[in-house]
């Protein structure tokens, strides 16, 4: 019999994805609400309404309902193991998944289960007026939102000036996530030191350096299994993620503590039956592995590289687990090395696209570089602050996915890549 397994806000590209997995005619996907509800983030999001809409969705659905995924951040993240226990279907838990996704309740758990790789953090209330004197951490440090999504309202402050205009900009936008996550948590068991920061309170944290690093896996009946682990590499300038690369080069000593630190946590928090991928920073001369966050599913930004480096998605644990199924993946069937995720970053002023690269120029560059894949986020005509989920630090126009035999010969097919395409960006006018 057919197995019906949804994803909520499914795209073209993630169908693509799930059917290059092999031996799954027997599965049928579907779509549940769309992209636009769900991952643009509109600042009328009200959770409980999404998931009173995803909840009709799937009563209607005239057939068996087998497996739920999640491909995306909040609210997706939350909404799927709520719907999978209305169907008694495999997920972890809600409480196990909100443990990752707050950021201040993840520190909490995760220094009481991995202490040695969290650095020093202390939450605070961006609408308390001295909120900056509660602080227990030296300039400079980290600010960002106990929900957020793509590093925004994240701030580095190295002063008292630079914090008040960091709690400016956050008392304008926080809401945009605070206020539904804080429905979600309300459905949740949440310990009342938690509840009583809200979904809007911040989290400062001590600055860290080094090597990024993410490796991802699962947690299927209890156990634990990381199935790869790559590498993300700021760019040229150093201050963005410039490059996501498969497999990682770090020492098999250093993968093996990122994955020990996983298990603990995950296990620790009671995690089961699900997918997640963590990011990680080793600095190198003290040897010193830290812990950013843990994420509650696959990264849908890994999938290509998996399918270019072992020959099938990420998708293909995040199906087995998601139908009960012990998670399975190949390994080195995909015909290259060594594959990559390079973001098309710009640094500069806001500024209106008055050309971006064409269909015609993206063909020819499919065709030179095979199996490599573009997707350019900028339209002709769009300014630049109207892309969404942009990060602080830089404007993201699209990603490049390309594969190759060896890490130099990678970098010099992202180079090319790079000078075959033309962008005409003009830095708009600011008016006095």
């Amino acid at each position: 019999m057919k197995k019906n397994v949804f994803v909520p806000a499914l795209t073209d590209l993630q169908r693509e994805e799930l059917e290059t997995v092999h031996g799954i005619g027997d599965v049928a996907f579907h779509g549940l609400l769309e992209v636009e509800r769900l991952v643009d983030q509109p600042e009328t999001l009200d959770f409980d309404t999404v998931l009173a809409d995803a909840r009709r969705e799937l009563k209607a659905f005239d057939g068996s309902i087998d497996g739920i995924i999640a491909h995306w951040d909040f609210p997706t993240s939350v909404l799927v193991p709520m719907l999978c226990k209305d169907y008694g279907i495999p997920s972890p838990s809600l409480e196990s998944v909100l443990k990752c996704e707050h950021k201040y309740w993840s520190r909490v758990e995760q220094e009481k289960s991995v202490p040695e790789f969290i650095p020093r953090f202390s939450s605070f209330d961006p609408f308390d007026d001295d909120a900056l004197s509660k602080i227990e951490l030296e300039f400079p440090f980290w600010v960002k939102p106990v929900k957020a999504f793509a590093s925004q309202l994240g701030f580095m402050i190295e002063n008292e000036e630079q914090f008040r205009e960091a709690i400016k900009e956050t008392r304008e936008k926080i809401g945009q996530f605070g206020d539904p996550f804080e429905q979600a948590m309300a459905h949740a068991d949440v310990p009342a030191e938690i509840t009583a920061l809200g979904g809007s309170a911040c989290i400062a944290e001590e600055i860290i350096a080094g090597i990024q690093s993410a490796p991802e896996g699962t947690v299927f009946d209890g156990k634990f299994n990381v199935h790869g682990t790559l590498d993300m590499l700021p760019d040229d300038v150093g201050k963005s993620f410039g490059r996501l690369v498969y497999p990682s080069t770090l020492p098999e000593k250093v993968q093996a503590r990122m994955h020990d630190c996983c298990e603990r946590f995950l296990k620790h928090i009671g995690f089961d039956d699900g997918c997640f991928n963590a990011e990680f920073m080793w600095d190198e001369a003290r040897d010193k592995l830290w812990l950013i966050e843990v994420n509650t599913r696959i990264s849908q930004s890994h999938s290509e590289m998996f399918i270019k480096v072992d020959g099938e998605s990420n998708h293909r644990v995040a199906i087995d687990v998601a139908l009960g199924i012990p998670p399975d993946m190949p390994r080195g069937k995909g015909g290259f090395k060594v594959a990559a995720k390079c973001q098309i970053n710009y640094y500069g002023q806001d500024a209106i696209a008055k050309r971006v690269p064409t269909e015609a120029e993206l063909s020819a560059l499919e065709r030179r570089f095979p199996r490599s894949a573009f997707v350019i986020e900028l339209e002709e005509g769009m300014r630049l602050s109207d892309l969404p989920n942009q990060n602080t630090r830089a404007f993201h126009l699209g990603d490049i996915y390309i594969g190759a035999q060896s890490h130099e010969e990678l970098v010099q097919n992202f180079n090319n890549c790079m000078a075959s395409l033309s962008f005409d960006l003009e830095p708009v006018k600011h008016e006095d």
